[in-house]
């Protein structure tokens, strides 16, 4: 996998755009990621809903990734980390370990969503650091639900951004970024989530769509 990526400037600032689904800060090293879910297949499966295994090691993956590419110093994710409180299953649990001890030097921090505060702390032996929305870094209030912080601008999750690319005879959502101007959105990370918000822009709204391992900004 050779993922791509896109460097665009936000309310004066430099950001990185992945195609992973994940936006880097330079300045900072600082890599951004929202909306995992971390063991949603094993909370599906755990109510009795039959779902393939696999996205958790998907995730774990595309976290590497981007931690080779990138090399950041800080890792924070924006909330819903993990899906449920099923999602502490011993096979989840057990790769997330494997993964931080791969990792161990790099600082990471959660910024705790609403599915978190229902799926319950992590094990301390991960590592984690919990923080309360909005966390300040730099320029960036960094959020899981998007809002207006005075004094910086917020970069969020939750609502698992895509957006709509119609054809004459097909449509198809494709994940995006989306950068109005107090607040911007991540698409969600996770390999076994849905999108959401697919409506068009609002007034002086920058949409970055994530197509075919690129990131591309839909003309005004």
């Amino acid at each position: 996998m050779k993922p791509g990526s896109l460097q665009v400037e936000i309310a004066r600032h430099s950001l990185v755009l992945s195609s992973l689904r994940a936006a880097f800060d330079p300045a900072l090293r600082c890599l951004l990621v929202a909306d995992v879910h971390f063991g949603k297949d094993a909370v599906f499966r755990a109510r009795g809903i039959p779902v393939p295994i696999g996205s958790t090691a998907d995730n774990v993956m595309r976290l590497d990734i981007l931690i080779a590419q990138f090399e950041p110093t800080l890792l924070v994710f924006l909330g819903d980390l993990l899906h449920a409180r099923e999602a502490h299953a011993t096979e989840t649990l057990e790769a997330l370990h494997v993964w931080r001890a791969r990792h161990a030097g790099l600082r990471v921090v959660l910024v705790e969503g609403n599915h978190d505060v229902h799926a319950g702390p992590l094990p301390a032996t991960l590592g984690v650091e919990y923080v309360d929305e909005p966390w300040r870094l730099g320029p960036w209030a960094l959020c899981h639900h998007p809002q207006t912080v005075e004094g910086a601008y917020a970069l969020a999750g939750h609502v698992h951004p895509v957006y709509r690319i119609a054809t004459r005879n097909d449509s198809v959502r494709v994940p995006c970024f989306r950068f109005g101007v107090n607040c911007g959105v991540l698409p969600a990370f996770g390999s076994f989530t849905g999108g959401a918000r697919e409506d068009g822009r609002v007034a002086d709204e920058k949409v970055f769509l994530v197509v075919q391992e690129r990131v591309i900004e839909v003309a005004r």
